[in-house]
């Protein structure tokens, strides 16, 4: 290791964490922890994760590199991926990880590789049977915790206390919060800390307080979880509907906000939050609707890709950077702030000097895949290159280009003009329309032949029945 300028990195994740729905980007709702990360650090505005859902997009945020480009499956398992674990490890960094119950950052797809401590919170659970109930049905536990909530709040306050922990840890939040503080507190050496949070991702099930906080007092809570039941069984969704599971995922966010202060206030009491870099992303984002469905279907438009990166590094002036950025930075930006080497595989380049100095990122557009297979909200989600149609985004100041390699059907959108992209330009014959397109489909071209070449490294091994009870209640069935 060379000179640093701090000791230590903690990383979180958020799910499904789209970027307008933190204060630092315009969102409508407080997230005071995450505004003033902002107010202090970096603030990325044009951050855009490599796809659409969580396994298409990890393998760049925690080794730098494109999902299938090693393996042809999801996962960062395997002899060519170097993960920034093992590359800090073997530097002499202390690693730790701790994921909340996403069944697709485990051991089984290689995300433990570089930990000396990991958790992925998968089965069990420091609420017993009903813990595990809980996290296998989490609406389930949206219900126990409306109708125990007068109850609990009652005995919390007579014992002094307060409610701002949920009744039950669906989520797993506290778990990660008990795993990285006893990290912290338990480690000397410089240390790099992952914490992954799935409470944003759907089914949204904040705490009480927090629809409290957000909804009418009295009627708010019910109506927003009989939300939860009509989406389950497949009804319409009006603007009613569609209202209140905004409101229980920014509850969901909030939650979110509230746990990381929990964090930083342990890093503080280690004595260590002077010197320890702090990077907040969401890993994809979130729709509402806004293309004509709910969740993180295998689609490319900008509420599934443009996500939060805030990077708070002690003594470095706060800035706003307006050019885009991918999230394979990640990894050799937490390298160089800890003085480690990359490793010459990874995609990504540092954005130290971004942060540090206000030197201009890479411009090269930044590419986005997802797999679709026969139907937009078929699951479960494709886990090799070859179970559906690839389609592959390329985006860069100006425009987003989106192209399906099976049907070549494309795309084009206007980023400043059109920044909700509902006007698709690809037919345009504008000349620098066409410019624009000629230049980014050769990038998605590009990127699809070096994903084509590669040779899968057999079938997938079996899961185990914890680890698919949870991907199910995630809804991927």
């Amino acid at each position: 290791m060379t000179d640093t300028p701090v000791s230590n990195v903690l990383l979180v994740t958020v799910d499904s964490l789209r970027a307008d729905a933190i204060e630092p980007y315009g969102g409508e709702y407080d997230t005071p922890t995450l505004a003033a990360l902002a107010d202090r650090g970096t603030v990325f505005e044009n951050a855009f994760a490599h796809g659409n859902w969580t396994p298409m997009s990890f393998p760049s945020i925690l080794a730098s590199r494109p999902v299938f480009a090693d393996t042809g499956r999801i996962g960062v398992d395997g002899e060519a991926v170097t993960t920034l674990a093992e590359r800090l490890r073997a530097a002499g960094v202390a690693t730790g990880g701790f994921n909340a119950a996403n069944g697709f950052l485990t051991e089984h797809w290689g995300y433990d590789d570089g930990f000396d401590v990991f958790d992925a919170f998968v089965g069990g659970g420091t609420d017993g049977r009903a813990g595990e109930f809980v996290a296998a049905h989490p609406t389930w536990g949206a219900w126990l915790q409306l109708f125990t909530s007068p109850f609990r709040r009652a005995g919390s306050l007579l014992r002094g206390g307060d409610d701002e922990r949920p009744f039950t840890d669906a989520s797993r939040m506290l778990d990660v919060e008990r795993g990285a503080t006893d990290f912290v507190e338990g480690t000397d050496d410089p240390f790099f800390l992952w914490v992954h949070y799935m409470d944003a991702h759907t089914p949204y099930v904040p705490a009480p307080r927090y629809l409290r906080d957000l909804s009418d007092r009295r009627v708010g809570k019910v109506r927003m979880l009989v939300a939860h039941v009509r989406t389950g069984l497949g009804w319409s969704v009006g603007d009613g509907t569609l209202a209140d599971l905004r409101t229980l995922y920014q509850g969901a966010v909030r939650q979110v906000d509230d746990s990381l202060d929990r964090l930083l206030s342990a890093l503080d009491a280690a004595g260590v939050a002077e010197d320890t870099a702090v990077v907040v992303a969401g890993d994809h984002g979130e729709e509402f609707m806004d293309h004509g469905h709910l969740a993180h279907y295998p689609k490319l438009y900008d509420e599934l890709v443009q996500v939060p990166l805030l990077v708070d590094v002690p003594g470095m002036p706060a800035r706003r950077v307006a050019a885009h950025v991918g999230l394979d930075a990640i990894p050799p930006t937490v390298c160089d702030l800890l003085g480690v080497d990359p490793a010459p595989e990874w995609a990504g380049e540092s954005l130290l000097p971004t942060i540090r100095d206000g030197v201009a990122p890479p411009d090269d557009p930044v590419v986005t895949v997802t797999v679709r297979g026969d139907d937009v909200t078929q699951q479960p989600i494709p886990r090799s290159l070859d179970e559906g149609a690839l389609l592959v985004s390329a985006r860069d100041a100006d425009w987003i280009y989106i192209r399906n390699t099976e049907t070549d059907e494309e795309e084009l959108y206007d980023r400043r003009a059109d920044p909700e992209q509902r006007t698709d330009l690809s037919a345009d014959d504008d000349p620098a329309v066409v410019a624009a397109r000629t230049r980014l489909r050769g990038v998605t071209v590009d990127h699809a032949e070096t994903l084509a070449a590669v040779d899968a490294e057999g079938g997938e091994a079996a899961v185990d029945e914890d680890l698919e009870t949870r991907l199910e209640a995630l809804g991927y069935r």
